[in-house]
């Protein structure tokens, strides 16, 4: 039985949900076309020397090119060590130093193998440990152009004391064709952006307390789970 009261209740308009519903994904896509855009302004299309020194250098492996820079760097006197964080637990410092003949003698003296970290938020965990231990208070962090967004934010968090320089790896592929014209390229960038994005809202959550996602290289050894052999740090 109808209430008396119903016909005098205020009836939404025809189609609102539907407009509403409509206005809200339209937002939503240019929003997160606005930070795509914003996101792609960070990624440097030329390699550029630091400006300056620092205490440490450290690469995070999964990217061409990126362990032979650093190698230059740490030639070229741009820090006293290198941690080469990533890398994995089969791999010896001899099977790196035959991929970089010009710089073997580095390889014995001045390089640290990170073998623990699974992730840039592992990458940045582990180089904080080893940035600790040494007392480096600045670091020149390598790895590629469309990465580095994402490993500043990981190592801004877990070292906010600690001055970064970056040094961001421009790939052959990326400077012999525009981006918007490969499809993986593409795929690529959106994949990263949809990852910086989420390392983003984390480390602000972790920022009131709210920790979604343990860091599995910060858990006991029993319970970090191996890598297969093809893996990549990040």
């Amino acid at each position: 039985m109808t209430s008396p009261t119903d016909d005098r209740l205020p009836k939404m308009p025809r189609g609102w949900l539907r407009a509403a519903l409509v206005s809200t994904i339209a937002l939503v896509f240019v929003g997160a076309a606005a930070g795509f855009v914003a996101f792609l302004t960070q990624l440097r299309g030329a390699e550029i020397a630091p400006d300056r020194k620092a205490d440490g250098i450290v690469v995070l492996t999964g990217g061409s090119s990126r362990v032979s820079d650093a190698m230059e760097l740490l030639a070229a006197g741009y820090g006293r060590r290198l941690l080469i964080s990533g890398v994995h637990p089969t791999s010896t410092a001899s099977d790196i130093s035959r991929t970089l003949p010009e710089n073997q003698t580095f390889m014995t003296c001045c390089v640290d193998l990170d073998r623990s970290a699974l992730s840039t938020r592992g990458n940045a965990a582990e180089t904080r440990r080893w940035a600790e231990g040494r007392g480096f208070k600045s670091l020149i962090v390598v790895t590629s152009n469309y990465h580095m967004p994402r490993a500043l934010v990981e190592f801004s968090h877990a070292m906010p004391e600690t001055t970064l320089i970056p040094f961001a790896v421009v790939g052959d592929k990326w400077r012999e064709e525009p981006w918007w014209t490969s499809a993986s390229t593409l795929r690529l960038l959106l994949s990263e952006y949809v990852k910086y994005i989420a390392a983003e809202l984390r480390v602000r959550l972790e920022d009131f307390g709210i920790d979604l996602s343990p860091e599995m290289s910060e858990q006991p050894a029993g319970l970090t789970p191996k890598r297969p052999a093809t893996a990549q740090a990040n």
